[in-house]
């Protein structure tokens, strides 16, 4: 009785013909499926995240708060402090620094939204008599008619179904709108308790997600999180301190050109700062409109663009460079749809982590086109193993980098 044996350099079942190990069919399709997997693990994760948007909020603003504040606790470890003493410490500061903003900022923009409320009729008129007759001889169309008693009254009874189901849907998004302010009123005490647990147990939450990583993806998962880390830090730290230079900076410069919403328009371009293109809008649009109906000269439509230009090359040449620099990597179009798509899909959530996330994934694409540039899919498949290495470096697949000093395959 005889036993066959697979000669040396002949595949065996379920490997092709003179592929290496580990790169046949049967393979392939285990990786296939692999991946399969993971997909579908990630799709299953991106729907429970849709389901609980209003839940996560405050744990995801916490977390944020939590990791920027990690890196002082661990300075102030360095120089002899424990862990607990560093992390009351530097949530006290954070806390500190809410509460002044919250005490500085409440009372500057009630009072704003006061001077604003009475305003409204002043605004109102001017649309009346100045804006809408200009646009109708600009354009031919008859607005005024839009604002004629008659007229509206004649349109209302003429849809009383449809404003009324209206009347219905505003009653509803009322009811709503109070159990959100509820929830917000929620979070915002939910929040501080929440950054300091997580603050606390900064370095131990690490660790466990660290444990979960593959052993033989450890390392690459290491670079890719130290590089991530990096651009967020730089960015994030950075782009806050913009948009709080150029709040203040809008607000002071509108109020002494005299506008009385000066600081309100200031504060909220200031905020908007982080969406390429809206901010500067904001103050320049308002801050022309308000400069039209409270003087309607134009020498304070000229302060107003002063103001804007000076912003625009202190924000370009001089803040942002210094602060965030261009580390990111992120198009004003890529932030933009970061931003509008993140808040389509999940609200207040996705609006908050729509910067963080793109510049994670942007690392984690470049990282992607580093390794498929090195793949034999790109360089082709008579690829040799000395190309790739050259072609890819430290990108090179696993299976690219294993030993090929031994027999090669016979023809």
């Amino acid at each position: 009785m005889t036993t066959e044996s697979t000669p040396a350099g002949v595949p065996g079942p379920g490997q092709g013909a003179g592929l290496p190990p580990g790169q046949g069919p049967v393979e392939d399709i285990a990786r296939f499926f692999r991946r399969l997997q993971w997909a579908l693990v990630f799709l299953a994760a991106g729907a429970l995240i849709w389901v609980l948007t209003p839940v996560l909020t405050p744990f995801a603003a916490s977390l944020l708060l939590a990791w920027l504040g990690d890196p002082v606790v661990d300075r102030l470890e360095k120089r002899g402090f424990s862990r607990n003493s560093a992390v009351g410490l530097v949530f006290g500061v954070m806390l500190l620094v809410l509460v002044l903003l919250v005490l500085v900022l409440i009372p500057l923009v009630q009072s704003q939204v006061e001077v604003l409320a009475r305003s409204i009729p002043i605004y109102f008129e001017w649309v009346v008599r100045t804006g809408l007759p200009w646009l109708q001889a600009k354009t031919g169309m008859d607005v005024m008619t839009w604002l004629d008693p008659d007229y509206m009254l004649d349109m209302l009874k003429r849809n009383w179904k449809g404003a009324s189901g209206i009347a219905t849907q505003v009653l509803g998004l009322v009811t709503q709108s109070g159990f959100t302010v509820l929830g917000w009123v929620a979070n915002l005490v939910l929040i501080p308790f929440l950054t300091f647990f997580f603050l606390r147990d900064w370095d131990l939450l690490v660790q466990r997600a660290a444990a979960l990583v593959p052993r033989d993806r450890v390392e690459m998962v290491a670079i890719l999180a130290k590089e991530s880390d990096a651009v967020l830090g730089s960015f994030l730290r950075g782009q806050f301190m913009v948009m709080l230079a150029m709040g203040v900076f809008y607000a002071l410069g509108l109020w002494l050109v005299g506008l009385e919403v000066g600081v309100l328009i200031g504060i909220l371009g200031g905020l908007l700062t982080f969406i390429p293109y809206i901010g500067p809008t904001t103050v320049l649009v308002g801050g022309v409109i308000a400069a039209l109906v409270q003087f309607g000269d134009w020498q304070h439509i000229v302060g107003v663009l002063a103001v804007w230009g000076v912003g625009q090359l202190l924000e370009s040449y001089v803040l942002t460079p210094k602060l965030v620099g261009d580390r990111v990597g992120l198009s004003p179009v890529t932030v933009v749809f970061a931003v509008m798509a993140g808040g389509t899909l999940f609200g207040f959530l996705g609006m908050l982590l729509a910067l963080p996330v793109a510049a994670v994934a942007n690392v984690l694409i470049r990282h992607a086109h580093g390794r498929y540039t090195a793949s034999r899919f790109y360089l082709g498949e008579g690829a040799t193993a000395s190309r790739i290495e050259v072609a890819g470096t430290h990108h090179a697949r696993p299976h690219d980098t294993d030993d090929t000093s031994g027999p090669a395959n016979p023809a």
